[in-house]
């Protein structure tokens, strides 16, 4: 069973707004991680205002792919959402006020309308599977999404997009690990913000999927308080490294409501992408990156 939330600081208007939830190796992790504990429990100041700050800037909630469950912002890729719940809920989350409304694909044929969808698109090569964590599904549900996309000959790359190595990581077991492999074309995108996160089980988690031939890359997202220096983005992507996890992207806040306490000021963000470059190599340093509304890429932060 979850904990309750902390009390002190919060309150009901901000937990009805944006549901809290930690699984009990989350809570666990976030009460002795200072850094972890701010990406997991409710703030007040989630509730303030913000300029340009809006509950869904990509347009998720509509349905402008007319496809159930599917989501296509770039012409190569699309993404299907396979759940609308997490083993936390992360407060810094682009889709923190979107989930419990979200269209998941459950039926079977709800899923053969997005392989129709797919079909349809040749120039669609890469499939994410998201929501949600998909991960929270039984296993023999995550392998039909994987098998549905993977078995298409067009599908280069069946993304699994998932927190649980790091918010749950007795989930990412060896044997998952080596039914996602067996498909051949399965990656795996998850999130750690500090150092701290990559716990012995969370090591093992990664070690799992890459013994499987699973290629694992990190989405990391700037969080005031928690990386917003250089210091600590390098020891989280040394960390990374051992544990034979690609830092991909680092990501600036994405421009969703709920989380003016969180943003790192773009000049501070630049800084620390620079910082980061001298002091480790290539393999180790990440893309700094916004996900901007209506961009048809993932735009460089000098670019802002």
């Amino acid at each position: 069973m979850n904990e309750p939330p902390p009390a002190a600081g919060t309150t009901a208007e901000v937990v009805e707004r944006y549901p809290y939830h930690a699984c009990p190796y989350a809570r666990a992790l976030a009460d002795r991680c200072p850094q972890f504990r701010i990406q997991v429990d409710p703030d007040p100041r989630e509730l303030e205002e913000e300029d340009g700050m809006e509950a869904d800037p990509f347009g998720e909630e509509s349905d402008a792919a007319g496809c159930y469950g599917l989501k296509q912002r770039f012409a190569d890729r699309v993404l299907v959402m396979t759940s609308d719940s997490c083993f936390m809920n992360c407060r810094h989350c682009t889709r923190k006020g979107l989930l419990g409304n979200a269209e998941v694909v459950r039926s079977d044929e709800e899923l053969s309308a997005c392989i129709d969808y797919v079909k349809e698109r040749p120039a669609v090569r890469d499939v994410l599977l998201s929501g949600g964590d998909p991960l929270v599904l039984p296993d023999d549900e995550v392998m039909r999404f994987v098998r549905a996309f993977g078995d298409l000959e067009q599908v280069d790359v069946v993304r699994v997009c998932t927190r649980a190595p790091c918010a749950n990581p007795l989930r990412v077991t060896r044997d998952l690990s080596q039914r996602l492999g067996r498909c051949g074309k399965v990656w795996v995108n998850t999130q750690f913000n500090c150092a701290a996160e990559l716990t012995p089980d969370a090591v093992e988690a990664c070690l799992n999927l890459v013994r499987a031939g699973i290629p694992v890359s990190c989405q990391t997202v700037l969080l005031a308080g928690v990386n917003d220096s250089a210091e600590a983005m390098l020891e989280l992507f040394r960390a990374l490294q051992r544990a034979r996890v690609r830092p991909y992207y680092v990501f600036q806040c994405d421009p969703v409501a709920g989380m003016p306490h969180l943003r790192v000021p773009l000049e501070r963000a630049l800084e620390i992408e620079r910082a980061c470059a001298e002091g480790i190599g290539g393999l180790g340093m990440p893309r700094f990156v916004a996900d901007v509304p209506g961009s048809t890429r993932k735009v460089p932060l000098c670019e802002l």
